[in-house]
């Protein structure tokens, strides 16, 4: 596995576009919106900034997330060539999955989380491009 993605929660996408993209010399990869979130993959040579902002009224994790926790940093994600065997191995770990099967996520890539509480505090995703 390699490292794919930072998901970062934020009320303020455009901002942080513009910071990053001053900071980290990053280009904005990919736009769409993705049910009731606007994301933006933002290119750092290596890997990701998926900036994660909630469409007007939207009710979800990342909502949810920016309610109890404000901005920041939401999730880690590793790209992996084969989700199935990934969530295989997590559960033979003994790893709390909060997804049995993959699902679509954005950019068209499967995805599957694993259970923060199994994970050291950390929410995991599984990315198969």
């Amino acid at each position: 596995m390699e490292f794919d993605h930072a998901g970062i929660a934020t009320d303020d996408r455009d901002t942080l576009i513009d910071l990053y993209g001053t900071l980290f010399d990053a280009s904005v990869a990919h736009e769409e919106t993705f049910g009731e979130l606007r994301v933006a993959f933002l290119d750092l040579g290596n890997g990701y900034f998926e900036l994660l902002e909630p469409t007007d009224d939207a009710e979800g994790p990342i909502p949810n997330y920016l309610d109890k926790r404000g901005p920041g940093v939401h999730h880690l994600a590793l790209r992996t060539d084969d989700i199935d065997d990934a969530l295989d191995a997590a559960r033979a770990a003994g790893v709390s999955l909060i997804d049995e099967e993959p699902r679509p996520g954005a950019w068209g890539h499967d995805v599957a989380f694993l259970h923060p509480g199994s994970t050291g505090g950390v929410l995991i995703e599984f990315v198969e491009h």
